[in-house]
């Protein structure tokens, strides 16, 4: 009998036994694997969390009581459980259920995530809300031990501790251990804790001791300073009491028994900010996945009997794969070549680079931030880190990049993986804002190559333009030119003609993703007697001034095409460019509109936003019309 598919809404967890509770769990892991098999997904972090999120909804109520889950991609039984059961096969699809939590899918997600580190200040301001409104409801932030480490989470818990409001935050520790002291004796200590007897001795023993004349205030200091350095040698969590939280923990993550009991002790016993830890193991309960959690973190499609990947038919390298070979050879031919990245070794290509070169490696954890500055560190005495991201998670160290680097015009690169459009992630993991957001900062040089061989060419290149530079390169497969191992570098600035047809009347200035689009389209259209010109831009900053401007004196008009934010993006740049120079001519600026695009395939996604080569076809003949 198939309980969960019985279950409509996460009430009726109240009504199961530990018994039923136990079968759901099993019925939540078996689709949540299969679904993620045929879709890709996160797997290992939400097997990981299912009996997590079934003691939450079972003591307490959401969407009243509000779970604010960080990151989200440990939500997926969160999902199943909240009415989404019967759409769980959409996953990720285009116009499917959502990857991680999204306020306009359902009122049962609080708050919308994707990046790490947001659950407890958003969870705080929920609890602030709260009070300010005199309404009494539970406001709970899930966060795991990953998110732990970047800094937003620790302003958020030093905020919560000090503002005394009542708020639970659940630490999901499935990797690192915070703690040795776990056990019979944690579990004893936390439960006496909570319990309204030991709270009640406490704040005597504080009164009585208090009112020694004369002596009860030292005495009481002393009392204090023994009981957190016992407290501290024997029960975990020092470092949350002395953020203002009662810590708890750790748990048995898997143990709904135990899960159970301690919520509903916290629910009905603690009114101020208190840290309840659990430990879970990422992958639970398929062998796959708990064998290799890092593989299953963030998976595309495999075979469920085996947990291998289904293969891809290309045999062309990824730009990832491309960028990493790139920068090993590069640090064999000079030393002071430095990586760093913030959690994301494999993702970025990095792990190879550690491989081969460990102590120039640098993992910094989820901390943009930290990265960008650790990085202008090493630049200061010499070296020349390369600081490797996921364009999305660039934007979190802006602030950085302008004042710790560009103002100092230190030499470091930025190499933004997954640029432009990344497919099923969706908004909070598009890469569409970096155009924009670097080629407004002075003093940085901002590239994109049209192929592997460019970007090889432009990792070498940046380290002998001694300024700070980025280089933005999309997800997935490259196009398959073959790689020239004797790097040229390229003239800072300078562009190149890939058509340049005297009887041209459209130019087309293409950078990165676009511009083998762009050749397509122009090869397409000769054929219909249209001649176009083709530039390869290779830099969004500094423009190729002199190549621009004499082909657009040429032509009729000109088409700019870019895989990001059409506002303050590269065809903005080419448009500010002619009007410096009084060219007016007619400008199509073809990229991502002012608007958030959703999950789906690239492909599918490239359609939608009019990027594919047909959709310049087209425009450019809706144009000539």
């Amino acid at each position: 009998m198939n309980i969960l598919e019985q279950i409509h809404s996460p009430a009726e967890l109240k009504y199961l036994s530990e018994t039923q509770l136990e079968i759901v769990a099993t019925q939540i892991r078996e689709l949540i694997v299969k679904t993620v098999a045929q879709n890709g997904g996160h797997l290992a972090p939400c097997l990981g969390t299912v009996e997590l999120t079934l003691a939450l909804h079972k003591v307490f109520s959401c969407p009243r009581d509000k779970f604010v889950w960080d990151v989200g991609h440990q939500a997926y039984a969160h999902k199943i459980l909240t009415g989404r059961l019967e759409k769980f096969s959409t996953l990720r699809q285009k116009d499917g259920i959502t990857g991680f939590p999204n306020r306009f899918e359902s009122e049962y997600d609080a708050f919308g995530v994707g990046h790490a580190s947001t659950s407890i200040s958003a969870a705080l301001g929920m609890a602030v809300a709260r009070d300010l409104d005199n309404e009494d409801y539970n406001v709970i932030a899930i966060i795991g031990d990953g998110a732990l480490t970047g800094g937003e989470a620790f302003e958020g818990l030093n905020n919560a501790g000090m503002s005394k409001r009542k708020l639970i935050v659940i630490l999901n520790d499935n990797e690192m251990s915070i703690s040795q002291n776990v056990g019979a004796l944690s579990e004893y200590l936390s439960l006496i804790r909570i319990d309204e007897k030991y709270k009640r001795a406490k704040k005597d023993i504080q009164r009585i001791l208090g009112n020694i004349p004369k002596i009860g205030g030292s005495v009481l200091k002393t009392a204090n300073y023994v009981k957190d350095g016992v407290k501290n040698a024997i029960v975990p969590g020092g470092i949350f009491e002395a953020l203002g939280f009662n810590y708890i923990g750790a748990l048995n993550g898997h143990s709904l028994t135990d899960l159970i009991n301690v919520f509903e002790k916290v629910k009905a016993n603690i009114d101020g900010p208190v840290l309840i830890h659990v430990q879970t193991k990422k992958g639970h309960g398929y062998l796959p996945a708990e064998n290799n959690p890092s593989k299953f973190h963030g998976i595309g499609k495999f075979d469920v009997l085996t947990g291998l990947p289904i293969a891809s038919n290309s045999i062309v390298p990824t730009y990832t794969a491309v960028f990493s070979r790139a920068l090993i050879d590069l640090a064999a031919k000079n030393k002071n070549i430095t990586a760093i990245t913030a959690a994301m070794p494999s993702g970025t290509g990095l792990q190879k680079f550690a491989d081969v070169y460990p102590k120039r490696f640098f993992d910094v954890g989820i901390a943009e931030e930290h990265a960008v500055t650790f990085a202008g560190g090493q630049a200061c005495i010499g070296k020349r880190p390369f600081v490797a991201l996921y364009s999305t998670f660039a934007q979190r160290a802006y602030d950085q990049v302008i004042h710790d680097i560009c103002l100092q015009k230190l030499p470091v690169v930025f190499c933004l993986d997954r640029a432009g459009l990344v497919g099923e992630d969706g908004p909070t993991h598009h890469g569409v804002f970096d155009i924009a957001y670097m080629r407004q900062i002075p003093n940085m040089v901002v590239m994109a190559p049209k192929d592997e061989n460019e970007l090889r060419q432009m990792v070498f290149s940046a380290v002998e333009y001694n300024c700070p530079c980025s280089i933005r390169y999309p997800r997935g497969n490259a196009c398959g030119v073959p790689i020239e191992e004797d790097v040229e570098i390229l003239p800072l600035g300078k562009g190149e003609i890939l058509q340049d047809k005297e009887n041209a009347t459209v130019a087309i200035i293409a950078v990165g993703s676009m511009v083998k689009e762009a050749m397509v389209a122009s090869e397409k259209l000769s054929l219909e007697n249209i001649n176009c010109s083709v530039i390869n831009a290779r830099f969004i900053k500094p423009l190729d001034e002199e190549l621009i401007l004499n082909i657009a004196k040429k032509v009729k008009y000109v088409v700019t095409i870019e895989e990001g934010i059409l506002a303050g993006g590269f065809g903005s740049a080419i448009l500010e460019l002619l009007n410096q120079n009084k060219i007016y001519k007619p400008v199509i600026r073809m990229g991502i509109p002012d608007e958030f695009i959703e999950q789906g395939t690239r492909n599918e996604l490239l359609k939608e936003c009019k990027l594919t080569s047909e959709d310049i076809i087209q425009t450019i003949k809706d144009f000539e019309e």
